[in-house]
């Protein structure tokens, strides 16, 4: 009897070499090869001798491109993420860590659709049992979900095709697994042909498809990069355990746009969303404090308020330490050059610690000026104006570069009360905004300046 000859498939990219490497040889993660069978060879022979005949082409123009129809979840932060709803045969991916609140924001979601659209809600990981008590405990006594325990693909699809369901949640896709294939559920090859099946079947019904992933311990989703190449949208479900908030972020969306967030608050009646984020990650201090500094960042179209708190201290080791929470380390360094050469401020025997309260994570350059005028509030000791806030990109040669969208984001500064700014000329609007100061500068050294003469 002929031995199965089998491969070794790398989990992170997908592919394959004949024998087992500690490192992938195409994207040079180590151990990340694993066994699995190759596929059968037979009637490889007459691969091309029955070709099926061309489809036909069409002009690009000659298309009639409408725009899709979304489908409110009812949940107004999960809408905004996915841009307006979900779509008919749209598939999205969400990730996260374990016990963030996946499920339950989407049984909370399937069950208000369920009041007038069919779901299906198929879990691998847990019983009906254990998911109605989770429904009781939300509130959700009277749900019309229809739930399904199964982990067979085969008869997930015989289940979709039969209910025809609107919107339809697998958690997880890695627990999945079909007969077609010899390997365990959550191998590369399991994880990435029941995608493959499930995205079939929502382009061809109609049904949208919600798939539940698991996260690695750095925090990527687990499988094959390939499965957030098949998918519709990609969310990641962000927060710290310990916080009662939480954080769903695009990273992908064919029908939205990327990077949006939606905030939410966890709760014992299940996640809520939070319709002023801004209070969140703004400390309420009774009097300023010396090394807090509000900027106004931007979230996809969501301009956000976050409070940066830096602190200056003399360091008692020769290397001074610089550390950063919730903003880019190397970042930083650049900044604390840059107020040394164009505008004096040395930091070379101090300890800098920079922090974005909240647990929020701030990868645009616009945050720039508010980390350099905290780090400096801090080593003065003198505390900035009530009130305060600022924006914009700092560049190696102390020029102040504008930020996206400046106008909307002064707008909602100034109705959140705030009074006084210091912005990029450029972004400085042509006509006031009531009850905010504006003043534009064009430079590091102006900026520190004038922050000097306001305190």
């Amino acid at each position: 009897m002929a031995k199965d000859k089998t491969i070794y498939t790398c989990r992170e990219c997908g592919g394959t070499a004949p024998k087992w490497l500690g490192k992938c040889p195409h994207c040079n993660a180590w151990n990340t090869l694993e066994e699995t069978l190759a596929d059968s060879a037979s009637g490889s022979k007459n691969r091309y001798q029955s070709l099926a005949p061309a489809a036909p082409v069409t002009t690009l123009a000659e298309i009639e491109a409408s725009d899709v129809e979304r489908t409110p979840t009812g949940l107004e932060e999960l809408d905004r993420v996915l841009g307006g709803g979900i779509v008919e045969g749209g598939v999205v991916l969400i990730g996260g860590d374990p016990g963030i609140g996946k499920s339950t924001l989407l049984l909370q979601a399937l069950d208000a659709l369920s009041q007038t659209l069919p779901t299906l809600y198929v879990t691998g990981e847990e019983s009906g049992a254990q998911v109605a008590l989770r429904a009781r405990r939300l509130g959700l006594d009277a749900s019309k979900v229809r739930v399904q325990a199964e982990t067979q693909l085969e008869k997930i699809l015989a289940t979709l095709a039969a209910e025809q369901p609107a919107i339809a949640v697998i958690d997880s896709i890695q627990t999945l697994y079909s007969e077609q294939l010899s390997s365990a559920p959550g191998s590369v090859a399991q994880v990435r042909e029941c995608a493959a099946h499930l995205t079939r079947t929502a382009k061809a019904s109609g049904t949208a498809i919600v798939l539940v992933g698991h996260v690695t311990k750095e925090g990527a989703l687990a499988g094959p990069r390939v499965l957030e190449h098949m998918v519709d949208t990609v969310l990641y479900f962000e927060g710290d355990t310990h916080s009662s908030f939480r954080l769903v972020r695009a990273i992908k969306n064919r029908f939205g746009a990327v990077n949006e967030i939606g905030v939410f608050a966890m709760t014992e009646r299940g996640l809520k969303g939070v319709a002023n984020p801004s209070a969140i990650f703004l400390s309420t201090h009774s009097a300023p404090v010396a090394g807090s500094c509000v900027l106004v960042t931007l979230e996809g179209t969501r301009p956000m308020l976050v409070e940066v708190q830096a602190l200056v201290d003399s360091s008692p080791i020769p290397s001074p330490r610089r550390l950063s929470v919730g903003l880019e380390q190397n970042r930083l360094a650049m900044l604390l050059a840059v107020m040394h050469r164009h505008a004096g401020i040395a930091c070379f025997d101090q300890d800098v610690f920079v922090n974005a309260v909240g647990g929020v994570r701030i990868t645009e350059p616009a945050a720039d000026l508010a980390v350099m005028l905290a780090i400096q509030s801090s080593l003065r000791g003198k505390a900035l104006p009530r009130g305060f806030l600022t924006f914009g990109e700092v560049g190696l040669a102390g020029e102040v570069r504008p930020a996206p969208r400046g106008q909307e984001r002064l707008k909602e500064a100034a109705k959140l009360g705030f009074s006084v700014a210091i912005v990029p000329k450029a972004n400085a609007p042509k006509k006031p905004v009531e009850g905010l100061t504006i003043h534009p500068v064009e430079r590091v050294e102006q900026a520190i300046d004038l922050v000097r003469t306001l305190t």
